[in-house]
């Protein structure tokens, strides 16, 4: 049981996993390397497994994935009683680690940080991922909570639904008559297969996804940009580099000013989004869910 583990055991395995390194850990602790090993050994048969891949860095296993976000959040749990028995220091600050996918981060997250009360003192640590990754954060213990498309809830969290982030199909006007026709003259499904596209990464799907719903099963074209920055993505699609899945957020404003054209806009798609948090009796982190959810609610599609 986790009440009987040493948490001087668990507080050193989480700085091994930190610092990446016994020796690297054992100085932030201000031991010998030697000493830091005994203590991860102790810690290993105390719960009869491995809990740590040795390589540089090194990494948790399975289980010492569990041991690490038990350190996270007790560490968390120990920063909220001090601050409710007034034993902080004056002014210290609030941790909170989050993942989040690019395009959130560059559209409707930010603002909702905004709306979480300033008494609070909160310190973010943004890990940009993407959405369907973002979970695999949460099981490492990396952060407290995660945007995510992942619906089911990560052992020793909650989940709530956000709302769905739709999608356009949108060029630039000159890409779109060169490679589409002017006026839909040719059926989209004959030349988008062959018409340059932009991807953020080699994890991106919506373009292949898209393409495949429009000719029955083709993937998109071999003539790949790959753009790993929301705001560079968009910029690559204006300037005609190709087409591309873009954010309604970001598309409408570029729609109207002429800047994109859309190519199917009946055919958007839409990428459903949830809130996975630790479950904590956290003020910072309630505040944050609860910020999170009415941005959330404003800025995305109905669940």
């Amino acid at each position: 049981m986790m009440s009987q583990l040493p948490l001087d055991l668990v507080r050193t395995l989480l700085t091994v996993v930190d610092e990446g390194t016994f020796d690297a850990a054992a100085g932030a602790l201000h031991v010998t390397p030697s000493a830091v090993s005994q203590r991860v050994k102790a810690l290993e048969q105390r719960v009869g497994r491995v809990l740590l891949i040795r390589e540089k860095p090194v990494r948790p296993t399975e289980s010492g994935e569990v041991i690490v976000r038990f350190a996270r959040q007790l560490s968390r749990l120990e920063h909220d009683a001090h601050a409710a028995l007034g034993m902080t220091g004056a002014g210290e600050a609030t941790r909170v680690s989050i993942a989040v996918n690019a395009d959130s981060l560059a559209t409707w997250f930010l603002p909702a940080l905004t709306r979480v009360p300033e008494e609070l003192r909160p310190c973010y640590e943004l890990l940009r991922e993407d959405e369907q990754h973002t979970a695999r954060l949460l099981r490492e213990g990396l952060v407290m909570a995660a945007v995510t498309s992942a619906p089911d809830a990560v052992a020793g969290c909650s989940v709530r639904a956000l709302g769905r982030m739709r999608y356009l199909p949108v060029a630039a006007p000159t890409f779109a008559r060169r490679w589409f026709g002017v006026a839909s003259e040719v059926p989209l499904e004959q030349v988008i297969v062959d018409a340059p596209v932009v991807f953020f990464d080699r994890r991106d799907a919506f373009q292949d996804a898209f393409v495949r719903r429009v000719t029955g099963g083709r993937p998109a074209s071999a003539l790949r940009h790959y753009v790993p920055t929301s705001e560079g993505f968009v910029d690559a699609v204006v300037g005609g580099m190709g087409w591309g899945m873009v954010p309604a957020i970001q598309a409408e404003p570029l729609l109207a000013a002429g800047h994109l054209v859309g190519l199917a806009p009946e055919r958007a798609m839409d990428a459903p989004l949830f809130w996975q948090q630790w479950k904590l009796d956290s003020p910072a982190l309630t505040a944050v869910a609860e910020a999170v959810a009415a941005e959330a609610a404003e800025a995305l599609e109905g669940t």
